[in-house]
């Protein structure tokens, strides 16, 4: 593995989860019972098959499939976890080999060995789904497998992230019988190699997951069992919560819900909750193909009216902090280019903007957000950036919401003109909060090419194994993406845990991905 020296400050950030609201989850008793634990959540994967989910999927992933790196809780670069070994066998780091463990297998019986690993990549890219991963393995040329325990990844350009996107559950390995290597595996079933083997799944209901008797990773399990139980909104979660219907919550709360549940009645009632610093973030998207966003005169009018810090205050509480940047705060090369370019909101230089443009008349928009995905805030947050652009009366904003899947559909298929969109690292490296919404296809869906990015400053950074060093580059990409605002970047918030007190392990349980670590958590037997 290369060095990353200086790498992120993100290693307090995500990897070390601390911050406690309350004391009972911080105990080492690993305790004697072993009985399942039950955790609610309101993202529901939508789909199974790693070949065609870059979303909230990877929460029941990470937990089922196994990938050749992954990042153990407090990591902050890719450790071994299918593989033995991995390492850049090239000083310009083009050329990627791991070595696998040996006698891993499938929960299907079937060898988990070079070929395999081959064939789970291969699909990915072979499959090419709209909704799918197969942009992080832009870099990737071919994949060689020159004996049962080798892996070769020959890459078109110098790529020193190439091991974070193998640790991400982007790479989670399949097994290849019950994976076709040109199409989607359609049924509710799953054969991964991971700590956990999915025994039942009802799409939209839970997941129920026991420990892989063949597992052999990084992942040191503290529980038998784990049941992930999907909730349609947080308050019926918070209920079985308090109900003692489920152990924990994870995603999904609102602002006052996590006020709620930090009050000293509630801790009476065996609730506890754990506050998380992260570099989850919100924000807007705008799509070229309307004839009104397509002006920078009305994307930038947008980016002077909003006000974050009253957005922040009104609907987030304290959980989140405004963000002036795609890179979030705690990230290396963090900088805040939209606010240096655009300053405290002003409706007076908003409207300078619209009329040196020639636009006098208020501008009609239409901004669309899922009803499902990222809690019952999100529609409390549209509704006062409508309140705000509808006063400066520079625009007249329509809001519309759809459920996760339909969303998905709708923004991959570039219908909305504005659209709100949530971000969770794949993993922990500034490239991972630029490139991803770069190119002809990117992560949100609306093509966006801009040539010093894409042909200069990304792959410059990618030559350097120190990935502090490329952090020049990092912000060159910042302020160009305030210059030509097609993202506008909203908020970052903390994350947060919500367990019974008998629940230990919640502090260790978010990986730097954000995704649950299940085999984390386990039932204390005694206080």
């Amino acid at each position: 593995m290369f060095n990353r020296t200086r790498c992120l400050q993100i290693t307090a950030a995500l990897a070390s989860i601390s911050l406690l609201a309350g004391c009972g989850l911080l105990s080492d008793d690993s305790g004697g019972d072993q009985k399942r634990i039950v955790v609610g959540t309101t993202s529901a994967p939508s789909t199974l098959d790693p070949a065609a989910a870059w979303d909230g999927s990877w929460e029941l992933y990470r937990n089922v499939y196994q990938t050749l790196l992954a990042f153990p809780t407090g990591s902050t670069k890719p450790q071994p976890d299918a593989a033995q070994s991995c390492e850049f066998t090239d000083t310009a780091n083009e050329s990627y080999r791991c070595t696998l463990r040996k006698g891993l297998k499938f929960s299907n019986g079937e060898a988990l060995d070079a070929k395999a690993v081959k064939h789970s990549l291969d699909r990915i890219r072979t499959i090419g789904h709209k909704l799918g991963p197969k942009d992080l393995f832009g870099t990737l040329d071919k994949i060689e497998t020159p004996d049962p325990l080798t892996v070769v990844f020959h890459l078109k350009t110098p790529d020193a992230t190439f091991p974070y996107v193998l640790g991400s559950p982007a790479a989670s390995l399949v097994a290849p019988k019950d994976y076709p290597a040109d199409k989607v595996r359609e049924d509710d079933k799953i054969t991964g190699s991971g700590p956990y083997v999915l025994d039942s799944y009802k799409d939209g209901g839970e997941a129920v997951l026991s420990r892989n008797a063949s597992y052999a990773g990084f992942a040191n399990r503290r529980n038998d069992a784990v049941t992930i139980r999907y909730f349609k909104d947080s308050v019926k979660m918070i209920a079985d919560l308090k109900a003692k219907e489920i152990d924990a919550t994870y995603r999904g709360l609102s602002a006052a819900e996590v006020r709620a549940l930090q009050a000293p009645d509630t801790h009476s009632q065996g609730v506890q909750v754990v506050e998380n610093v992260g570099a989850e973030i919100r924000y807007l998207v705008f799509n070229p193909k309307d004839a009104q966003v397509n002006k920078l005169a009305v994307r930038q009018a947008i980016a002077q009216v909003i006000d974050r810090g009253a957005l922040v205050s009104k609907v987030y509480q304290g959980t989140a902090e405004p963000l002036y940047s795609m890179v979030p705060k705690g990230v290396v090369g963090h900088k805040t280019p939209f606010f240096d370019k655009y300053g405290h909101a002003d409706v007076a230089k908003a409207k300078k903007i619209l009329k040196d443009a020639g636009i006098t008349q208020p501008v009609d928009l239409t901004f669309w957000y899922t009803t499902d995905r990222y809690g019952a805030s999100t529609a409390d947050e549209f509704t006062e950036i409508k309140r705000q652009l509808d006063e400066s009366n520079l625009f007249r904003i329509t809001l519309r919401g759809q459920p996760w899947k339909t969303f998905q559909e709708g923004y991959k298929g570039g219908e909305y003109p504005i659209f709100g969109r949530g971000w969770f690292p794949d993993f922990p490296d500034p490239d991972n909060f630029i490139a991803p919404f770069v190119g002809k296809e990117n992560a949100v869906g609306t093509p966006y090419e801009p040539a010093q990015i894409i042909n200069e400053l990304l792959p410059k950074s990618r030559r350097e194994g120190d990935r502090a060093a490329g952090i020049r580059e990092f912000e060159q990409a910042q302020q160009i993406f305030a210059e030509d605002v097609r993202l506008l970047p909203l908020w970052q918030g903390k994350l947060y845990v919500a367990a019974r007190d008998d629940i230990a392990g919640a502090e260790r349980a978010l990986d730097p991905q954000t995704a649950m670590q299940m085999w984390e958590l386990y039932r204390k037997t005694s206080w």
